[in-house]
């Protein structure tokens, strides 16, 4: 292979030309990273999030999601008339609103029969519905304040006075979660079995009371039968409000007032479902059952 006749004179002359001609695009791009650095680091700071973006983002991140039902049924219209034929079979067009200063929060509605055989005795029967939705604030959303008194709830009637022979047992296909407490209470009167369901659907919680009794004699009521019908009653008010949320029906009522805070107590049985006045006043599950606070 034939090779070019290498000049050595010449040499040093163009290794200096070469070397000066690299280092002109070092130097340029040398010069362009620090424009490019200090370019980026202006345009850095420009397009940083201002102090009041970031509290915004912050606050927005902190938000509570809204509550998922923002209305409840009318109280006494939750139950059907058929399943209250069961339940209160003598006064199942007796229902009793119970009083409420926000409809959309709370309510509930009671109903009493006595069934009365003359000398064989008497069938007491006393069902009482309790709705109270909560509204999602500085507290919390609204299902986990609904979940904290859904507990609270289940405690209270787990630690009815005087109650005896106390049952817990989940209940299925009723709401988010539902739970049914049984027990006896045995008073001057008769026997009396009784049976709360509480129930959560999203941010609305349902305590169904409901307790019979043999008096003067008659027969006590088979416990189990008294359940098996409280629960039935307890789907149909948890689908109520379900309905009433999503367009479809259940009678649902509005309040013109904005909600109170969550945390004010439901409609006392104590004071506005007692039993009526025809039937003995301890029959009551709010004096004969009295729940632990």
């Amino acid at each position: 292979m034939h090779r070019p006749v290498q000049r050595v004179g010449r040499a040093p002359r163009l290794t200096r030309i070469l070397v000066s001609a690299a280092a002109v695009p070092v130097m340029l791009v040398a010069a362009g990273c620090s424009s490019d650095s200090g370019s980026g680091g202006d345009a850095k700071k420009g397009t940083g999030a201002s102090p009041d973006a970031k509290a915004s983002a912050s606050a927005s991140a902190n938000a509570v999601q809204p509550a998922a039902y923002k209305t409840l049924p009318e109280p006494c219209s939750v139950v059907s008339k058929k399943t209250l034929g069961e339940l209160v079979p003598k006064g199942a067009k007796s229902g009793k609103e119970g009083k409420s200063d926000d409809v959309a929060t709370r309510g509930n509605c009671y109903w009493s029969s006595l069934d009365n055989n003359g000398v064989k005795g008497s069938q007491f029967r006393w069902l009482n519905v309790a709705l109270l939705r909560f509204e999602s604030n500085s507290r919390g959303e609204g299902d986990q304040l609904a979940q904290t008194y859904y507990e609270k709830q289940v405690t209270g009637a787990r630690s009815a006075t005087d109650a005896k022979n106390i049952k817990s047992e989940p209940v299925s296909g009723t709401g988010d979660q539902a739970t049914a407490v049984s027990y006896d209470l045995k008073k001057k009167e008769g026997a009396f079995k009784q049976q709360t369901i509480v129930a959560r659907v999203e941010n609305v919680v349902v305590t169904l009371d409901y307790n019979g009794a043999g008096l003067a004699g008659e027969k006590t009521p088979n416990a189990a039968d008294l359940l098996k019908a409280a629960q039935k009653a307890a789907k149909e008010a948890v689908a109520a409000v379900s309905a009433a949320n999503h367009g479809g029906g259940g009678g649902a009522k509005t309040s013109a007032s904005p909600s109170k805070s969550p945390s004010s107590k439901p409609a006392s049985p104590s004071k506005s479902a007692s039993p009526s006045a025809s039937a003995s006043k301890s029959a009551s599950p709010s004096k004969s059952a009295t729940k632990k606070s």
